[in-house]
């Protein structure tokens, strides 16, 4: 509609738009840009209103041409919903929760892949795969099955059942493999040329981000343009918080809001935590973990091909990257759900040990508007909780 080009994040080098591609040459993600002057044109704060509440309503900062080819179930537009009890415990006035786990397929991960997969049969993909923790072959199975494309799967043996079920009954070709999810994407990569089969990885297409970014717009749209001051995002390939900081610098670029940013803080396992320990290293780029081992199977990345993107965005917003116990986070399922109702994915959980972390060591204030990202479902995870 109104892209102009694709571009690297990391060379700056230009691709043409309309042309099915995964990574640049140079082997890092390709973005999507906009004539923003143009979008905004209809796309303004006031046309929002009466609009379908999904993502699709920011339709003009979206890559689709044909409306024909739009997939949606519906995904986006979740509630923020103020956790005064939980912030009452902690003295915070001002503590929300974006409860990603009502989209369809129970997480975030539908946004991404409802754009990603609209797209891929925009562009004449025949067949689609994906190396996933879990949520993201749920939201391609659902999504490839609305398109009528067949889905190729490889997930590790030790994902959550509910997950290998819902592929399944999706109708989605499913290989489970002995390995962690960059072994899964590694047999994608190998076996992609021959099979046919496009790959939708984590940032390794331009357009899962895309859907991803609309996280960003409805937390400006629901914070009265007026954006919070900490973001605490549990980050495993960190699609969402890349995202969520272009759709910012979108949206300052048509005027919607000002220069202030929230400060980014991204939340990891200690079993798998790359960004963290890259953060505190002063590094670019995280580096791999071998023996990668968290409950939180959405955690459990080794190593981000976005990490680079990831850690300049902590820089650049003031903020940080902090890791939590599987303990820690197990607990703070009970602990949201028991204070706010919300049976919130280990993932989303994760946020809560983080964030009284911070608070401890006075790198959050509980003056501070601060956003608690939760991702997923909890009903996802049955076998991560003891009876």
């Amino acid at each position: 509609m109104n892209v102009t080009h694709l571009y690297c994040s990391s060379c700056g080098k230009k691709h043409e738009a309309r042309k099915l591609i995964n990574l640049c040459e140079c082997g890092k993600p390709l973005m999507v840009a906009y004539d923003l002057e143009r979008a905004a044109r209809t796309l303004t704060r006031e046309s929002l209103a009466g609009r379908v509440a999904s993502l699709w309503r920011y339709r003009e900062v979206l890559p689709l041409d044909d409306e024909r080819n739009l997939l949606s179930l519906g995904e986006g537009m979740t509630p923020l919903l103020k956790a005064d009890r939980l912030g009452a415990a902690l003295g915070f006035s001002n503590l929300f929760i974006k409860d990603e786990g009502v989209n369809p397929t129970g997480s975030f991960k539908a946004r991404g892949m409802s754009v990603a997969i609209s797209m891929a049969k925009e562009l004449g993909v025949k067949k689609l795969a994906v190396p996933s923790a879990g949520n993201a072959a749920g939201a391609l199975a659902a999504y490839a099955a609305k398109a009528g494309l067949p889905a190729f799967i490889f997930m590790p043996n030790d994902t959550p059942r509910a997950n290998i079920v819902e592929c399944r009954q999706t109708g989605a070709h499913v290989t489970l493999i002995d390995g962690l999810i960059t072994d899964c994407g590694k047999i994608v990569a190998d076996r992609k040329q021959a099979e046919g089969w496009f790959d939708v990885s984590t940032l390794k297409e331009p357009y899962r981000v895309e859907g991803k970014k609309t996280m960003g717009y409805e937390l400006a749209e629901q914070f009265a343009w007026d954006l919070p001051d900490v973001i605490l995002y549990p980050t495993g390939g960190g699609t969402g918080l890349i995202g969520m900081w272009k759709a910012f610098d979108e949206m300052e670029q048509m005027g919607w809001i000002g220069s202030h940013r929230p400060r980014m803080i991204t939340v990891q396992a200690e079993g798998c935590a790359p960004i963290v320990k890259a953060f505190a290293a002063g590094a670019n780029a995280g580096a791999d973990v071998p023996d990668a081992h968290t409950v939180a199977a959405g955690l459990r990345v080794p190593k981000a091909v976005g990490d680079f993107i990831m850690l300049d965005i902590l820089r650049k917003s003031g903020g940080t990257a902090v890791s939590v116990t599987d303990d820690e986070l197990i607990a703070a399922v009970g602990e949201i759900g028991s204070a706010e109702g919300i049976f919130a994915a280990p993932e989303g959980a994760a946020c809560l040990p983080a964030l009284k972390h911070l608070l401890s060591r006075g790198e959050i204030s509980n003056t501070d508007r601060v956003v608690l990202f939760n991702t997923g479902c909890g009903l996802k995870y049955l076998e991560a909780f003891a009876d």
